[in-house]
């Protein structure tokens, strides 16, 4: 089992990743000095995995509360409907939040616990590639308004991380290449190490090899963690962690939040800003070509030419990156590493998605 250390201060976490098994010893002993604990998921959880999780607990009185698979339940009205759970249950301080699912539930679940009683302790336990490597790290919770994607949501640490390729055992090919789609950025922005190993191990990563999954959940969740510690509230570094997502939340907005997965729109919002970054002169062709390729040895889609700018154009205004009117950029320069910008052409924009 790897252990990997992610917050400062009073907000420090643990991450558990370990194989197929899943560590009951490491659970109950967080679980310890707790009353009552609820477990969000949704549909798309099998029931086995969560009975599982229920036999795994020890001592404690669990309750389930089950939402709507999707991008949708990650909203107001679901966002009530848990607050309006744990009044029932009468939870208060001393008790706990387990959320058990995909990305959508880890953010709704942990937006609950940052406000309820002005917060409560939660743990993340992912089941999707998209949530061990991205999600469940770093305390952004949220969820989504009409006028965009996690627009409303507090940064909130969990009190602790379990990661276990048990879980992807069962996942889609669909939600499986969600989530190496931000595998793929963690080598992007600067993780060097990961990029040459999925160049080298495509076909393994493909058919979903135990050893390899570990570790490229474990150089994902490195680069996170890193960069999450040294600026928890996204105020500098941890912007380059949005690369791909200026142009990826755009793409899920006008989707409806349906129909795309939301790895599937961050690679196309990837390879715009790869683009991007030639057009500004930051990156070579060969360079771009081969960013693409990488993406395509995994099987990823790259094609975004369905989605043009003047599409996309009043969901990228609303972006979160926008300081004092002026929208911010995460583009890869010639060593592949992000970093930020302002400064940038917008006649580009036409060029790449025309």
């Amino acid at each position: 089992m790897t252990i990997i250390s992610a917050g400062k201060g009073q907000s420090k976490y643990n991450i558990y990743i370990s194989g197929n098994s899943f560590p009951k010893v490491v659970l109950n002993k967080h679980l310890k000095n707790k009353n009552k604990v609820l477990i969000i998921t949704d549909d798309n959880i099998p029931k086995k995995h969560i009975k599982k999780l229920k036999d795994t607990i020890d001592g404690k009185k669990v309750n389930v509360f089950s939402l709507k698979s999707g991008e949708k339940s990650k909203s107001f009205s679901s966002y009530q409907k848990i607050l309006n759970k744990l009044f029932e249950l009468k939870f208060d301080r001393s008790d706990i939040l387990i959320a058990f699912g995909g990305g959508v539930v880890g953010d709704i679940a942990g937006f609950s616990a940052a406000t309820y009683m002005r917060g409560i302790k939660y743990i993340q336990i992912p089941t999707t590639l998209l949530a061990q490597v991205d999600s469940s790290v770093g305390g952004k919770t949220a969820i989504n308004v009409t006028q965009g994607k996690n627009l409303v949501g507090a940064f909130y640490n969990p009190s602790l991380v379990i990661i276990s390729t048990y879980f992807l055992n069962t996942l889609s090919d669909q939600e499986y290449k969600s989530g190496l789609g931000e595998v793929v950025k963690y080598a992007l922005i600067g993780n060097k190490k990961l990029k040459n190993f999925i160049e080298k191990n495509s076909k393994k990563i493909i058919n979903r090899n135990g050893s390899v999954l570990k570790i490229i959940i474990e150089e994902s969740i490195k680069t996170k963690s890193k960069i999450v510690t040294k600026d928890e509230k996204e105020n500098g570094v941890r912007a380059i962690l949005n690369f791909g997502h200026t142009f990826g939340h755009a793409i899920e907005a006008h989707n409806n939040f349906k129909d795309i997965t939301h790895g599937a729109a961050i690679t196309l919002g990837m390879v715009i800003a790869s683009k991007l970054s030639l057009f500004e002169g930051h990156i070579s062709e060969y360079q771009l070509d081969n960013i693409v390729n990488l993406m395509g040895s995994i099987g990823l889609s790259t094609d975004h030419s369905k989605y043009k700018y003047a599409q996309l154009k009043k969901y990228i205004q609303s972006d979160k990156k926008i300081k004092d009117g002026k929208l911010n950029l995460i583009l890869i320069d010639k060593n592949y590493n992000a970093f930020t910008t302002s400064n940038f052409n917008n006649k580009n924009f036409l060029k790449v998605m025309h």
